[in-house]
């Protein structure tokens, strides 16, 4: 071979591939080896000339693309060649990363190096693409842009074959949803958007909401209550939940990028959009509610101070909503300014907050005697051991207590529900998450052993109440030096135990605890009104829900749910103006339980099914401490509130149940898809380890259909026999006169089994390459099926219009039928009187999946109808493939394409009374008898009854019914009549017989009039020839065929279904055609005619 060096140029003219390689010069000597060339500098660069924008002619050189760029988007600067590619660039070279964007979101790699580089590390040139972070990013990346590795067509495929002539490289095609997240993405990146670290974006918000009204007005209660000591397991325990739960999400949240949405996100991706969606739905609405009770809080502390002055604008129920509604809209005011502003406010909240907590510490420092008498008098060791035990008054318990305490705990989401607005939501959620959970849960300790401490659990409040002589008193007021004991009556106003007001007066400056309170309360309203539109904008996003996706709209520089913050709004107005919220309280803290015992259970689910996408770089959790966490939550919302509870519970069963009905159509790798498939995996195997029992038959179906949409009535009569009883396979063989495509192999094989799921059709779909139909039946057989679940029986449509066609498709055909056989495959074949094939007709059924607004005709590219078109996949070559979408007018169907259409239906709605015939005339295990068994278990079939026709002498009718039935209660299987056919063997009328010859005539040798020499050539050119010795010596089985046609015709011409016995013909010495000549003999003008043939090992059995 002479040495050619083809040049590679990078004209913009119209060549049609990305770059072309053109033969330039025709060597004489062979060259040397690629690595004793020495580096030869690149020629100046040149002005394409016109003959560089020619593409090059077929017969001198080859084209292939060897760049990752679409034309015209920019030159071949950079780009690894093979060895024996000469390279003239028609630039100066830049050793830098070539980039060029789609516009999609994806950007191609001319080469991740410069050859400089790819020259040193691997000793030559390759556009190979060395390990890149950008190769594995998302198409709506936040962090950087796409990039599209070479697939292995461009660094497999011939130098001739274009690796992917339309789309984009490996197959993967850009959504529109993906376009818009890349337009937004690149929004993004082009500057402007306000990204938070872990302490502003996590940790404050979460000790914000944490740190609730109940560090101040219910924490002296509790410990009052339930002393020291239970106050901190009461701390301990709800710590305990919320540190689980805190781990859980950590590990959620470093395993892959995390986008907005909090909790929802969080769940969606790890359980599915079930859990998902259900949960999201109520964790959005308990924040939009949550901001109402917040709100309320803080007016009613405003509306107490107001009436204490006297200063109530009406009454204190309207002050309430008059104040709560001037706050929410100030609220809403600060969070659609922006999450900058929202968050330079929590700050401002934040060190409110902090100045009133050591406030009260230092006055906890400063006792005096004006606050002696309502129970503070400093740290006493008195007063400290009388509050370690609990002291339950008003039929309290220790349950309703931590009810009471447990929502204060709550608010550990409150970072993760922004982020979305996060730098760095990886390291920023669990840092955050963790680090507030453990200050806000020491502070409460550290607030509980402090109150318990320094105040008595109830004082009068009056300075003369002092210990006299005569009184016998115990208690620590008593050592100090008052008596309280009146206290034990009821009536006092003051100590733990009366006022809730008592942190006010142990701290230094009374109003800073006020401060506080109104702090804690604006702070946790402002963080669920932002974390409401934040969690349902994702919600809407991801289109769950139909109907909701105008709130999925961003707004600003953050995209910003403005619609979203509209909504909570006036969802949380309607609850200060209307809202019973000591009702609503219980379920708000149900449904934040409820986040939490998912979140947790997700960890739980994901450990469990092992799949390898599960890494979470936070290591510090464990499955079963998530387990124990997910029930933890559970039981505490029962413990809250148990109808609340309920009515939670049944809430997201309701909406599971709704999104599971839905189905939407999504995909992002859930846990429950890993666990799916683990636990398909184990029990396929656990049936490898058992052997196949007689009981245990069900029949597992290979239907040769085609393209799905092809012959429905096939697909329908199988699935109505299989369907939650045994596998079905839909089969095609794909007759191709070029190399397959992989993407389009990939794209016709996910459109095939969408259209089988939207059928409903319990099947799958599987297709293989082949020279012809019998080879690749052939590998089907042999390979379709995984241990068990391996299909036993072969079904096919009858080979219509045969006779017309190529016989050589009917020798295929008879020869697929042995193939079958000869691996102890049953064998079933359909024939409708109008045939089965209905890919002709324009409008039927379609695979792609159209816009619904547009108009369009789906058709599958053929010719004609052929005449082999109903009994195998039809054939596939260069122009002629899946159904495509034609933009066409409907235009009316023939008479006879309409009755087809019709007939082609007549499985999928429900029969109505009639009867199954079932022709059992020959023992082959009883696959005949048991596939109209299970029809007649289906609603569909319900109505029909099974009527049992066999062969019998004519002196022994009623011996053989009696058997016959005998039987048949023994199989347990119910039967309308059974016929014995007396007169099976009587000679077929003389025009039928005659009809028979007319058929056989033009397939016969006739070797009586030739020489023999010449007979056995054409015998050997056309093996389905029939023979003379061959008829006569089958002539009994052939009128056998004829007069059972006869029968059938006058017993069963009105039948639902009639399933028969299929003759066999004995391979080598039966010839294809008469063989085909018996099938249409037998079953021509008949109703519904399904010819079974088993393989002879029985599939039923009458022993338990």
């Amino acid at each position: 071979m002479s040495g050619q060096k083809p040049s590679l140029k990078s004209g913009g003219g119209g060549g049609g591939g990305r770059f072309q390689v053109d033969v330039v010069t025709e060597g004489s000597s062979q060259p040397q080896p690629q690595e004793q060339q020495p580096p030869q500098a690149p020629p100046p660069p040149t002005a394409p000339t016109t003959d560089t924008l020619k593409p090059p002619e077929e017969t001198k050189t080859r084209s292939r693309s060897v760049g990752f760029m679409d034309p015209g988007l920019g030159s071949a600067m950079d780009i690894g060649m093979p060895p024996d590619v000469s390279y003239e660039p028609d630039t100066a070279r830049l050793d830098s990363v070539s980039l060029h964007s789609t516009g999609t979101g994806h950007t191609h790699i001319s080469d991740t190096h410069s050859n400089t580089y790819y020259m040193r590390t691997f000793g030559h040139n390759t556009i190979d693409a060395v390990p890149n972070i950008d190769f594995y990013r998302h198409t709506a990346a936040t962090l950087g842009e796409k990039l599209i590795r070479p697939s292995l067509s461009e660094l497999h495929d011939e130098l001739d074959k274009d690796p992917y002539e339309d789309g984009l490289a490996n197959g993967e095609e850009t959504s529109a949803a993906e376009v818009a997240a890349a337009a937004l993405a690149a929004k993004e990146a082009k500057g402007g958007t306000v990204k938070f670290g872990w302490v502003k974006g996590v940790l404050v918000r979460c000790m914000l909401n944490i740190w609730g009204v109940m560090l101040f007005i219910r924490m002296s209660w509790i410990v009052g209550q339930a002393g020291i000591g239970l106050t901190i397991a009461i701390i301990l325990m709800a710590t305990l939940v919320t540190t689980i739960t805190g781990l859980s999400t950590s590990a959620i949240a470093t395993n892959g990028f995390v986008r907005g949405g909090g909790a929802y996100y969080l769940i969606s991706r790890s359980l599915g959009p079930e859990f998902g969606g259900s949960i999201g739905l109520i964790f959005a609405f308990a924040n939009a509610v949550a901001v109402a009770m917040y709100v309320v809080g803080f007016a009613e502390t405003v509306v107490e101070m107001l009436d204490d002055v006297d200063a109530l604008m009406t009454d204190e129920v309207n002050d309430i909503r008059i104040v709560g509604t001037l706050t929410v809209i100030l609220l809403l005011g600060i969070s659609v300014a922006g999450m900058e502003w929202e968050a330079k406010a929590q700050i401002v909240l934040l060190v409110i907050l902090l100045a009133a907590i050591a406030n009260y510490f230092i006055g906890s420092f400063m006792p005096s005697e004006s606050k002696e008498p309502k129970g503070f008098f400093g740290y006493n060791t008195a007063i400290l051991l009388e509050n370690i035990g609990p002291d339950f008054r008003e039929d309290e318990t220790f349950f309703s207590v931590f009810a009471i305490f447990f929502p204060a705990a709550t608010g550990i989401l409150a970072g993760a529900n922004i982020s979305g607005d996060l730098t760095d939501p990886q390291s920023a959620i669990p840092k955050g998450t963790l680090l507030a959970i453990v200050i806000t849960g020491i502070t409460y300790v550290v607030v509980a052993i402090s109150a318990g401490g320094c105040i008595v659990r109830d004082a009068t409040g009056d300075m003369n109440d002092t210990v006299s002589d005569t009184v016998n008193c115990t208690d620590a007021a008593c050592t100090l030096g008052y008596d309280f004991s009146i206290c034990k009556e009821g009536g006092c106003q003051y100590g733990l135990m009366n006022d809730f007001q008592v942190m006010s007066l142990v701290s230094a400056f009374g109003p800073l605890i006020s401060a506080g309170i109104f702090s804690a309360t604006l702070s946790s309203a402002l963080a669920s009104l932002v974390s409401a539109p934040k969690v349902f904008q994702a919600l809407c996003k991801d289109n769950i829900y139909p109907g909701l996706g105008v709130f999925a709209k961003g707004y600003g520089k953050n995209n910003e749910p403005l619609r979203g913050y509209v909504l909570t709004f006036f969802i949380g107005l309607a609850f200060i103006l209307i809202g019973d919220l000591n009702i609503i309280a219980p379920i708000i803290s149900n449904f934040f339980l409820a986040s939490y015992a998912l979140i947790n259970f997700s960890v739980f689910h994901s450990s469990l099914a092992n799949s390898p996408g599960w890494r979470p770089s936070f290591k510090y959790y464990n499955m079963w401490v998530s387990l124990a966490g997910a029930i933890l939550c559970v039981v505490v919302m029962f413990v809250i509130n148990w109808w609340a509870a309920l009515v939670t519970l049944l809430i997201i069963l309701a909406l599971y149940i709704y999104v599971s009905y839905k189905k939407p159509d999504v995909n992002w790798g859930s846990s429950t898809q890993a666990l799916i498939y683990n636990q398909a995996l184990t029990h396929a195997l656990n049936l490898t380890g058992v052997e196949d029992h007689v009981k245990n038959f069900r029949p597992q179906c290979l239907v040769l259909a085609g393209f799905p949409n092809s012959r429905p009535a096939l697909l329908q009569l199988v699935h109505s026999f299989t369907k939650n009883v045994g596998l079905m396979v839909c089969g095609h063989v794909r007759t191709v006169t070029r190399r397959p495509n992989f993407k389009e192999l990939s794209q016709d094989h996910a459109r095939c089994q969408r259209w089988l799921n939207k059928k409903r059709l319990k099947a799958f779909y599987t297709s293989v390459c082949s020279d012809n139909i019998r080879h690749g039946t052939q590998f089907l057989l042999q390979a379709v099926g995984l241990g068990r679940l391996k299909p036993n029986t072969l079904v096919m449509g009858f080979k219509n219009n045969w006779s017309d066609g190529d016989m050589r498709d009917v020798e295929i055909y008879i020869n697929t039928i042995h193939d079958a056989f000869d691996l102890q495959f049953g064998v079933a074949i359909l024939r409708l009187m109008d045939g089965l094939d209905i890919s002709h007709i324009q409008g039927q059924d379609e695979l792609n999946e159209k816009p619904p607004a547009s108009k369009e005709v789906v058709v599958t590219v053929s010719p004609a109808k052929d005449s082999d078109s109903d009994s195998c996949p039809s054939k596939t070559n260069s122009n002629q493939g899946s159904p495509l979408i034609m933009r066409d007018i409907k235009s009316p169907l023939s008479l006879t394409d309409q009755r087809l259409l019709d007939s082609s239906q007549q499985f999928k709605k429900k029969q109505g009374k009639g009867t199954i015939d079932v022709w059992w005339l020959f023992d082959d295990g009883g696959l005949t008898l048991l596939i109209p068994f299970l029809l007649t278990n289906r609603s569909k079939w319900g109505d029909c009854r099974i009527r049992v026709f066999i062969g019998g002498k004519i002196n022994r009718i009623d011996h053989d019914r009696r058997m016959m039935a005998t039987l048949l209660s023994r199989f347990r299987i119910d039967y309308s009549d059974i016929n014995v056919l007396g007169d099976i063997n009587t000679k077929p009328k003389k025009h039928n017989k005659l009809s028979f010859k007319e058929l056989i005539e033009p397939f016969r040798l006739k070797e009586d009039d030739m020489e023999q020499e010449e007979a056995e050539r054409l015998k050997a050119q056309e093996p389905w020839r029939i023979t003379d010795n061959e008829l006569e010596l089958y002539r009994a089985k052939s009128n056998r065929q004829i007069r059972l046609n006869e029968l059938l015709k006058e017993h069963s011409s009105q039948a639902k279904l009639i399933v028969m016995s299929m003759p066999l013909a004995r391979k080598g010495t039966v010839s294809s055609a008469l063989y085909m000549c018996w099938m249409e003999t037998l079953s021509k003008d008949l109703p519904p005619l399904l010819l079974v043939r088993g393989n002879h090992q029985s599939v039923l059995t009458f022993y338990s």
